[in-house]
Formats: C-alpha cells, sequence, structure tokens
C-alpha cells in the first residue's frame, strides 16, 4: 500500500509534469508541439514521435488521475 499511495501521490506528478511534461521549455513546450500535431492529423508522425508524446504526456495523466483520486475519498 505505500507504493500506491507514492503513485498517486499528486505532488509528485505535479514537479513531473512541470519538469519532464513540458520539456524542452522554449520555443514551446514539447507536449504542446505534439498534440498540436496530432489535433492537426498526425500527417507525418512516425513511431518516435507518437512515442515522445506517450512519454511527455504521461505525467500530465497520471497527475490527472492522482487528483482525481484525491477528491474521491
Amino acid at each position: 500500500m505505500k507504493y500506491q499511495s507514492l503513485l498517486l501521490n499528486p505532488i509528485i506528478w505535479l514537479l513531473a509534469s512541470l519538469t519532464l511534461g513540458l520539456a524542452p521549455f522554449s520555443p514551446e513546450p514539447h507536449v504542446w508541439e505534439k498534440i498540436q500535431w496530432v489535433y492537426s492529423g498526425a500527417q507525418g508522425m512516425k513511431l518516435i514521435d507518437w512515442f515522445d508524446l506517450v512519454l511527455h504526456g504521461t505525467p500530465w495523466v497520471m497527475l490527472f488521475i492522482s487528483v482525481v483520486n484525491k477528491f474521491k475519498k
């Protein structure tokens, strides 16, 4: 149970979202660029681009899950 509480800790996922989730920060966050690319039809996206989207998007998804879990209790 200790690992589950650590895994669903919103503070950890907030820090991960603000660092890994937004890196690189310039000229725009990488995850935002990938989301815009998918939204516009994902033309020319390769497997590495999809992996990159998952890598940078996971902290945001986990942050959402941990916050929902925190308020659900």
